[in-house]
């Protein structure tokens, strides 16, 4: 198993801009713990799914959530969510923008080429992770109109 989220290791839900979920992240979750061997392994995959042109280093891999990386896969998400001063996509007032849906499209695009050079457990981790953005965000968007409501 790529990661332990599936056990009592796992970190409380953690949203990146673009709704990815840290949390369930194997990249994210090897940085966190540390595990350099965990890391290694996800830059195998990250490969193979065609994520990375190669194998990286683990210090190359290694990512520390949204908030912290300046490089980011979704810069345009990123910069938008930082600039409107957002936790994640799903609390600005403009949700779903065009940026956020642009991402939502691009993930999907690639679902299931990756779904074919992974095992189901794999997949199913990489899903939760990165191909549940739009429900992340959702349900994010939901309660915190729900909030501004009441205030």
């Amino acid at each position: 198993m790529l990661c332990r989220y599936l056990g009592k290791e796992r970190f409380m839900q953690k949203l990146g801009f673009c709704g990815d979920d840290c949390s369930v992240c194997p990249r994210f979750f090897a940085t966190q713990s540390g595990d350099v061997e965990q890391l290694k392994k996800v830059a195998a995959l990250w490969f193979r799914v065609g994520y990375r042109d190669r194998i990286v280093p683990p210090e190359e891999l290694s990512c520390p959530g949204c908030f912290l990386r300046t490089k980011c896969d979704r810069m345009y998400v990123r910069m938008c969510a930082v600039v409107k001063g957002v936790e994640n996509c799903g609390k600005c007032e403009s949700y779903p923008c065009g940026n956020v849906a642009n991402a939502f499209e691009q993930t999907a695009s690639f679902a299931e080429k990756i779904r074919q050079k992974c095992s189901k457990e794999e997949y199913r981790q990489l899903e939760k992770a990165f191909f549940e953005k739009k429900k992340n965000l959702d349900k994010v968007n939901k309660k915190w109109l729900s909030h501004m409501k009441r205030s």
